[in-house]
């Protein structure tokens, strides 16, 4: 048996990053007894998604790797897509290189991941082109995210904005509501849809339903850093019930 250690940089008023991620990782536990997580966060101040909260979160980003090099993690992941995904494309390069410096400089050699290149990841292990998203943010940040996807080569053929700008409201948002809020979209052409573009958003309990359902597959932010994780310990990424994407 062997206990791998996660590093997690979160938002101050994320909830669902350390439900979701832990949740997955459990199940896994039970198929697979042999690979144990343990958890370590560390938080950055941000309460409202607005793009000078999303700023100046992302300043505070190797700061918070800094502490999590002295737990010595096998992998850190950070967890706020749409904070990078504001910057522009393609700066989850520029926001991974930094954490990685950062540990480095602290003699910490793990790997690391952060949702918005999880999903661009995620979404290229499924072998998607085109995808439809829902998202919480207001319309400007889905445009951006969906910007950020097109840059790098995935089509949008549709987006659904929430539109919930405080982010421990988006914590609250029932999971179950998704499993009617996807079919407000166009899929016609799409290749997966992203039921939570958000790690924040809680999807977890609709994802397998859903895409029983529409007959594509899902995935979520949470999903693909999960994916993206287990992909950097050389595990296996299967989860069971979490999806296509995580079905092994």
């Amino acid at each position: 048996m062997r206990d791998h250690h996660i590093g997690m940089i979160v938002p101050s008023s994320n909830l669902t990053m350390e439900t979701e991620l832990p949740r997955m990782l459990r199940a896994r536990e039970e198929i697979e007894p042999d690979d144990r997580f343990v958890f370590h966060s560390a938080r950055a101040r941000m309460q409202h998604v607005t793009p000078e909260q999303l700023r100046a979160m992302n300043a505070q980003a190797e700061r918070a790797a800094a502490e999590l090099a002295d737990a010595r993690p096998d992998v850190v992941a950070t967890a706020c897509l749409v904070a990078i995904m504001a910057q522009g494309p393609g700066y989850h390069c520029t926001a991974e290189d930094a954490i990685t410096a950062a540990l480095r400089a602290e003699g910490a050699d793990a790997p690391v991941v952060s949702s918005a290149g999880a999903l661009l990841s995620g979404i290229a292990a499924l072998g998607a082109r085109k995808v439809a998203i829902i998202t919480p943010y207001l319309k400007p940040l889905t445009q951006a995210v969906a910007d950020y996807l097109e840059d790098a080569g995935v089509e949008v053929v549709d987006a659904l904005s929430l539109e919930v700008p405080d982010n421990l409201a988006v914590a609250r948002l029932d999971p179950a509501d998704l499993r009617d809020h996807w079919k407000k979209l166009s899929l016609a052409g799409a290749d997966a849809l992203v039921l939570s573009a958000c790690v924040q958003m809680p999807s977890l309990p609709s994802i397998q339903p859903v895409e029983d359902e529409a007959g594509i597959p899902v995935l979520s932010a949470a999903t693909a850093t999960t994916h993206r994780i287990l992909t950097e310990l050389g595990l296996e990424p299967r989860v069971p019930g979490a999806g296509r994407l995580l079905a092994g």
